[in-house]
Formats: structure tokens, C-alpha cells, sequence
């Protein structure tokens, strides 16, 4: 790929006087960082353009910045650019059918293409990691707050350095951002891990009462009572998903949560060994193969997709014996 891909980012980018920025419905702070900071990024470059990143906020992200709501049918040829999208499905806040021009920057395994741009590295360790080196690559420019968010979305996203997505490169870009840029890493951090009280305890209830198979696999059906019990929205306790990576007798857990305001099961999962995305695809769903994703109308669907994982995390252990 080289940095021709950059050059025809930078050069669509350059040619479009009205830009929206989107990313994944249900975001977690590496989708909402690499959008907010991409848009920043672009008004700070040509402050005459129109750039808008767009989604439903997630209170617990404001930290990271706002998003803009607009009438994306209103403008007047707009250039749509996609990060952190692993297909179409699940693009909020624009319809990818209004838009000529799209670029998509991902870092998860190729799915569907809604774009005629792709910047698609699957060895990133995120899409945060990706902008910072569109912007690096190109004449587009960078402050504190920029550095900040990105830095932010890297760390998350693979729960600072943890996950095997960090590679060297990654540690070269931290270390660039924290070389040229005065970053508050206690702050940053606050914002990411502090809890409240009725967290700690939600994330209590969660431990308490999954179900654990023989086959190591963990599974909860939480439901509106509960999350309503413990001061909660779908999205934010399908977010604790990822505070499970190190209990020794599972391999791989999956959270599923109704969320009222689409009328889904939003479904997370997350493994530490067994290949998950392949069986999230067949429920309309996908990401990773250590973390992945679904939205499900059905609950028999529900109880089709914790017989399949189970099945996965069976295989793996036979395979791996």
C-alpha cells in the first residue's frame, strides 16, 4: 500500500469542501477518538471547509469532545470518511448511499466495501493508531487536544499495550506523541478507567451471576431492570465487557444487553484464544478475532449464537490438547 494511500487521502480530503466523519453504531473510545480527532485535524489544516463527525454521543466519551448533528441529505456533495467500520450495517448517524466519494480507514479484517478509498491495516492496534498516521503521512496537522484523543483511542483500544494487536510501531507512535506534545497521562487515564461506585458494583453482579460451561465459555443475559437497577444505558455496561480479560477459567465471555432504543440485543464478545469473529458474522455481526460484535433481533437467535461460541471454545480446547 506505501504512502500512495496517504496521498489520495490527503488529495480527496483537499478536494472536498464539505466532510462528514463517521464510525461504528455502539462506540467504544478509539471509534469516537479517531473521529473526533480526524475532524479536528482537517478544520485545523483548511478552517474554510465543513467538517462535521457524526453518531449518537455517548455521555460517558464526552471527554473526548462533541459530535455535530446535521441533515447529511442537505449537503451538497459531501465526501464521507468511515473510521474504525467494519461493514455497513453498522455505520451510524449517515446513509453511505448519499455520499459519491467515501474513504474508509479500519483496522478490522475486510468485510464488505461501501468506499472507493480503503486504508485497511489489520495489524494496527487501532484506528486512532491509523489516523495518527494519515496525519503523519500528509500535510495535515496536529495540537494538544488532537494528540490527546488519539493517544486516548490507542490506549483503549488495546487496553493500554496489552492486547497482541501493539506492535513496535505502536509504541513508536505513543512515544512520538508524548515527545512532541505536553500530554496529561493522569488525566487520560482518569478518564478512561475511574469508576463509579454503582460500576464497581454492577461489574460485582456480573462476576455473581454469568454462566460458566464446562467448555470455559461465560456468558450474561443482562436485562433493562438491572441496568436500570444499577444507573446504567445499554452501550456503557456493554462497554465493561473488556474488564473480564484475565479470569483463568474463561476463555472466551460474551455480554448481551437489550437495548430498548433500537430494539436489539447489542452483543459483545471477547476471547483469549478461540477465533470469535467468523461466528459473529453469521448473526449479522463481525470485528476482530479476539473481540467482535453482534446486533440480534431474536432471542432464539441469541440462544444460537452461546451454542455456536460454546462450540468454538470446545474446538479450541480439543484442538489445542
Amino acid at each position: 500500500m506505501g504512502k500512495e494511500i496517504f496521498k489520495k487521502i490527503y488529495k480527496t480530503i483537499k478536494e472536498h469542501n464539505v466532510i462528514v466523519i463517521a464510525r461504528h453504531i455502539g462506540p467504544d473510545p478509539d471509534a469516537v477518538a479517531s473521529q473526533i480527532a480526524l475532524r479536528d485535524s482537517i478544520r485545523l489544516t483548511f478552517p474554510q471547509k465543513k467538517v462535521y463527525a457524526v453518531g449518537i454521543n455517548v455521555a460517558r466519551f464526552k471527554f473526548l469532545g462533541s459530535l455535530d448533528r446535521i441533515d447529511d441529505s442537505l449537503l451538497e456533495n459531501p465526501l464521507l470518511i468511515a473510521v474504525d467500520l467494519p461493514d455497513t450495517d453498522r455505520l451510524d448517524g449517515v446513509s453511505p448511499e448519499r455520499y459519491k466519494n467515501i474513504i474508509r480507514i479500519d483496522h478490522h479484517p475486510f468485510e464488505s466495501s461501501i468506499s472507493n478509498i480503503n486504508y485497511i491495516d489489520e495489524s494496527a492496534s487501532s484506528a486512532s493508531e491509523m489516523i495518527v498516521k494519515v496525519i503523519y503521512n500528509t500535510r495535515l496537522k496536529m495540537d494538544e487536544s488532537i494528540a490527546a484523543a488519539l493517544y486516548t483511542g490507542m490506549v483503549s483500544d488495546n487496553d493500554r499495550f496489552l492486547f497482541d494487536s501493539t506492535s513496535s510501531e505502536t509504541f513508536l507512535i505513543a512515544s512520538t506523541l508524548l515527545k512532541e506534545y505536553k500530554l496529561d497521562l493522569k488525566t487520560i487515564y482518569n478518564n478512561l478507567y475511574e469508576r463509579p461506585l454503582n460500576e464497581v458494583r454492577f461489574q460485582a453482579f456480573i462476576t455473581l451471576n454469568m454462566t460458566v460451561t464446562e467448555n470455559n465459555f461465560a456468558y450474561i443475559k443482562i436485562s433493562n431492570e438491572i441496568i436500570r437497577e444499577y444507573g446504567f444505558d445499554a452501550s456503557s455496561a456493554s462497554n465493561m465487557i473488556n474488564n473480564f480479560n484475565f479470569i483463568k477459567e474463561i476463555i472466551a465471555w460474551t455480554f448481551i444487553v437489550y437495548d430498548e432504543k433500537t430494539e436489539l440485543y447489542r452483543v459483545n464478545i471477547r476471547s483469549r484464544g478461540p477465533v470469535i469473529n467468523e461466528t459473529a458474522m453469521l448473526f449479522n455481526g463481525g470485528g476482530h478475532k479476539f473481540a467482535a460484535g453482534a446486533r440480534i433481533k431474536d432471542n432464539a437467535e441469541i440462544d444460537l449464537l452461546l451454542q455456536k461460541l460454546d462450540e468454538v471454545c470446545k474446538n479450541y480446547q480439543e484442538t489445542d490438547k
